[in-house]
C-alpha cells in the first residue's frame, strides 16, 4: 500500500467556486469573496462571446445565461454559483436557480445599504440600461428607500470603460463626468450624496467617478455583500489542499499582458477558452 502523499487531506474538497459575468466586472466580486475565503478555488467567466449584456433584450439574456450557466456547472462542478452581475441577476437569477441543483447566489442593486447611508435622502442607481430599467428596482426602492429620493441612469459607456482600464487602455476623465452629468443632471439630482454601483463593473472605476464627481459622494456596490453569503453558504465545509484559479472566456480574444497582470492579481493564473 502506497504511503500517503505529504499533507494529503483526505477531506479536502476541490469544488471551486464558479462566478459568472459579462466581461471583468465580476472581478470586483471575487476580490472581497476571495479576502473571506481564501481557501477556495476559483473558476471565473467572463462571457466575452455575449458581451455587452447591458445593451441586449431581455429574451436574449433570458435565454442565454441559464444555457451557458448548465454547461459550465456541468465542466467545473462547481460547489456554488455566483451570478457576479446585476443584469443577468435581475433578468435570469430564478431561471437559473430552477434549472441547477446547487446553491446560485445573485447580485442586486446595493439599494438598501445606500439608504442607510444616506444623509440627503437622495440617493442615485448607476447601472446599465437594461439593470435600471428592471421593476426590481422598484420593489427594492419601495421596499428599503421609501423616504427616499430614488434617481437612475443606465450607462453602457461605463462598461466599457470599466474594460478598457482593466485592460490598460487610457481613458478619458470627460467620459466619467458624461456619465454622472447623466445621474446628477437629472431634477434633485444635486441633492445625490449616495450612489449605488449597480452593475459589478463600476466599482473597478469608482476612483475614477470620485475624482470626476466634483464634490464629495460615497460610492455603494453590493460586492462585500455577495461575499459575506457566499461565506455563510460555504460555512463548515472543507477546502482544496492546493486552492487554484482559472479565467474563463466564452470567445477568443487577445489577452494583453495588462489584463494577464489583473487576472493574476486576483488569483487566476490559468487561463483558458470556453
Amino acid at each position: 500500500m502506497a504511503a500517503p502523499r505529504p499533507n494529503w487531506n483526505p477531506m479536502a474538497d476541490d469544488r471551486p467556486i464558479l462566478m459568472f459575468d459579462s466581461g471583468v466586472g465580476g472581478l470586483s466580486v471575487l476580490a472581497p469573496t476571495r479576502r473571506l475565503l481564501p481557501r477556495s478555488s476559483y473558476v471565473y467567466v467572463a462571457d466575452n462571446g455575449g458581451f455587452p449584456y447591458g445593451i441586449r433584450s431581455e429574451a436574449e439574456i433570458a435565454a442565454r445565461v441559464p444555457a451557458l450557466l448548465g454547461r459550465l456547472v456541468e465542466r467545473h462542478r462547481p460547489r456554488l454559483v455566483v451570478i457576479a452581475c446585476n443584469t443577468a441577476s435581475t433578468i435570469a437569477l430564478a431561471a437559473v436557480r430552477a434549472a441547477l441543483d446547487l446553491p446560485v447566489v445573485g447580485t442586486v442593486p446595493a439599494i438598501k445599504p445606500a439608504a442607510e447611508q444616506s444623509e440627503s435622502r437622495a440617493i442615485g442607481v448607476l447601472g446599465t440600461d437594461a439593470t435600471v430599467r428592471q421593476p426590481y428596482v422598484d420593489d427594492l426602492s419601495a421596499r428599503f428607500a421609501a423616504d427616499c429620493t430614488v434617481l437612475r441612469h443606465g450607462s453602457a459607456r461605463l462598461v466599457e470603460l470599466a474594460e478598457a482600464r482593466l485592460r490598460g487602455e487610457p481613458t478619458d476623465p470627460a467620459d466619467y463626468r458624461a456619465v454622472l452629468d447623466g445621474l446628477l443632471g437629472q431634477p434633485s439630482g444635486d441633492r445625490i450624496d449616495t450612489v449605488v454601483l449597480a452593475c459589478t463593473h463600476f466599482p473597478l472605476v469608482a476612483a475614477e467617478l470620485a475624482a470626476a464627481a466634483g464634490r464629495p459622494l460615497r460610492f455603494v456596490d453590493g460586492g462585500p455583500g455577495i461575499a459575506r453569503r457566499v461565506a455563510h453558504l460555504t460555512q463548515g465545509q472543507d477546502w482544496p489542499a492546493h486552492p487554484v484559479g482559472q479565467a474563463v472566456f466564452t470567445a477568443p480574444l487577445d489577452i494583453g499582458q495588462p489584463l494577464r497582470d489583473a487576472l493574476a492579481g486576483h488569483g487566476l493564473n490559468d487561463i483558458s477558452i470556453l
